[in-house]
Order: structure tokens, then C-alpha cells, then sequence
């Protein structure tokens, strides 16, 4: 049977003109988002990134220096202007993003934050937060007419410097039309899961899966090696097949290579994240032994030394080893 191709008529003027009426209304609201000054609190590993494509893309930036100043000189040098106090890059901001490790450091800042807040402003917390945490954040914001976002990110340092991490976002329709445009400067996909705190139930879930990965590893990993297989067989069978992963390659860039920085997700953030999901599960009324099996490897790598700030996911396989007698990855 041959292939027939039906030539459509050619639009109205009116069809034409719509495209056009469109377009412009996307440059108007893109114009008036952009007089949004950005506050961004946490320029850290990923909040660097972020805070450059937010410049780059044409937002008045306002930063804050924590323990670290190189990430803000450097900012400041491209036109970014430093805050002193959390209270003074409140107000010069309308919308303001913060990466925090945790929780506890979200309600602190938020704290020194909301009374220069100014109402209609919004608050964007991207860290992996305790969504009971957000959620009674945003109330309490909500009471001063100030809107709070969860936009928990996905992906690595380099993926923040380069634009292209991912975000799941929890917020009414019109904060998110609001923080979209600039989401977009340091995000290459961006998924507007529902109301304020779905973003950080999601965000859970998917650390839940990618850190189970991390003790599943560990631990087949310190098995292959008490019954003789080592670990460069090991991933001649994984790698390529089909439980290769884009996070099996960074995890074995350490077990396999000795790269201490092949992927910079600390073991106490991953704990702390276990912990998090282990609540919303408790809170939900849902058995979740896996999620427990997962915290408990974490929590053993944290007890026995691997809670510094340069202790990471992939090392786990240390952790595990010695708990078996097994040399660690350096040694072998």
C-alpha cells in the first residue's frame, strides 16, 4: 500500500497572528520574571553552579559567604553583590534559593530570613529537606504572604556548573509560572511533581533508590572479594550489561579507580537522607525494611569514621570491607 500525504491549507490570518500573540506574551512574562532580584544562600558544591547560571541568565544575584569565601569572591567577580547578614540579602531579594544540608539548617536560616521577607516574595529550598520540616516552613511563610518552593536538585557538581542538573519541584501553579524561567538558567529538566513539599517527598524516594544502589555495591563488592573474585572481574561482568548505570560508573570510579571524588554526595548527607525517608515511611504507616537495611549500612560507614566532609558515597565500600575483615580499596 502506497503512502499519501494530504497538503493542509494554508492557515488564516488569524492562525498566523496567534504563534506571534504567544510568543510575545512568553518575552513579556520572561522580561517581567527576570526583575526578580535573586537571593541565593548555600553556594557551595552545587549551589556554585546554580548561583553562576542565575547570573548568566541576566538576574541581579545577591550571595552570603558561610565558611567558605572562595565560591563568593569568585561569584562577586563575575557581578554578583555580597550580603553581610541573612537579614540584609532578605531584603534584597524577591526570590531567594537556598542549598542547606539539611532540615535543621533550612529552619535556621528561614528564621533569620522571613522578617525582611518582603510579602510576594518566594522562598526556593533546594536542599533534601524533611518534608514535615517544609511544610511548616511554608505555613508559617504563608502567614507574611511570602510563598516557599521545594526544588530539590538531581545530578552532580559538574552537571550544576554546567546547567544541566535536574529539579523536582513542590508548589502552588502560580510559584511555580513564578520560579520557572529561573529554574530554568541551572536546570536541563525540571518536573513540577505537585504542592509544597512533594518535591521533597520525591526527592527521597529517588535518594532511597540511588543510595540502595550505593549499599547494594558495598556490599556485593566485599562478597566478590571473600570468595575470590576481584574487583576488576567483578566489573568486567557489570559494566555494559544491563545493570550498568550511569551511578554504578561514578560509584566505581572509586571501588575501581581510586578516585576519591569520582562522586561528592557525602556519607552523613546520605545518612541523614536514609533517616528522612525512614520518617515520611513511619509517617505514611508503611513498613519499609529495605529503606532500614540501607540507613543501617550508612549509619555503620558514619560511626566508624566516615562522617567527615570529604567522606563520600563511594567509599561505603571501605566501610563494609573492614567490617568484614577485608583490606580497604586503597590497600588492595
Amino acid at each position: 500500500m502506497g503512502v499519501s500525504f494530504q497538503v493542509s491549507p494554508r492557515p488564516s490570518a488569524a492562525c498566523v497572528r496567534a504563534p506571534d500573540v504567544d510568543n510575545a506574551n512568553d518575552r513579556t512574562r520572561r522580561v517581567q520574571n527576570m526583575t526578580d532580584r535573586i537571593g541565593f544562600v548555600g553556594v557551595g558544591l552545587m549551589g556554585h553552579g546554580m548561583a553562576k547560571n542565575i547570573l548568566a541568565g541576566g538576574y541581579a544575584l545577591t550571595v552570603i559567604a558561610h565558611r567558605n569565601r572562595a565560591p563568593v569572591e569568585d561569584l562577586t567577580a563575575m557581578g554578583a553583590t555580597e550580603a553581610e547578614t541573612l537579614a540584609d540579602l532578605a531584603a534584597a531579594s524577591d526570590v531567594v534559593f537556598l542549598c542547606a544540608p539539611g532540615s535543621p539548617q533550612v529552619e535556621a536560616i528561614v528564621e533569620a530570613l522571613a522578617p525582611a521577607l518582603a510579602k510576594g516574595s518566594v522562598v526556593v529550598d533546594c536542599s533534601t529537606a524533611d518534608p514535615v520540616s517544609t511544610e511548616a516552613l511554608a505555613k508559617r511563610l504563608a502567614a507574611q504572604g511570602v510563598a516557599l518552593a521545594d526544588a530539590p536538585l538531581g545530578g552532580t557538581p559538574v552537571q550544576a556548573e554546567a546547567g544541566d542538573l535536574s529539579t523536582m519541584v513542590g508548589a502552588d501553579a502560580a510559584t511555580f509560572a513564578r520560579i520557572e524561567p529561573i529554574l530554568k538558567t541551572w536546570a536541563g529538566a525540571i518536573v513540577h511533581i505537585g504542592q509544597t513539599g512533594d518535591g521533597h517527598r520525591m526527592k527521597l524516594i529517588n535518594n532511597f533508590l540511588s543510595l540502595g544502589y550505593g549499599a547494594l555495591y558495598a556490599e556485593a563488592l566485599a562478597l566478590s572479594r571473600k570468595v575470590g573474585i576481584s574487583i576488576e572481574t567483578f566489573d568486567s561482568v557489570i559494566r555494559g550489561g544491563r545493570m550498568d548505570n550511569g551511578f554504578y560508573r561514578t560509584f566505581m570510579g572509586y571501588a575501581l579507580e581510586g578516585n576519591r571524588e569520582s562522586h561528592k554526595f557525602t556519607l552523613t548527607n546520605a545518612h541523614k537522607d536514609m533517616r528522612y525517608l525512614e520518617s515520611m515511611a513511619d509517617a505514611a504507616g508503611l513498613s519499609n525494611p529495605i529503606g532500614n537495611a540501607v540507613k543501617n549500612s550508612y549509619a555503620l560507614a558514619c560511626a566508624t569514621g566516615g562522617n567527615g566532609a570529604e567522606d563520600y558515597v563511594p567509599h561505603l565500600v571501605d566501610y563494609i570491607a573492614d567490617a568484614n575483615g577485608l583490606p580497604e580499596q586503597a590497600e588492595t
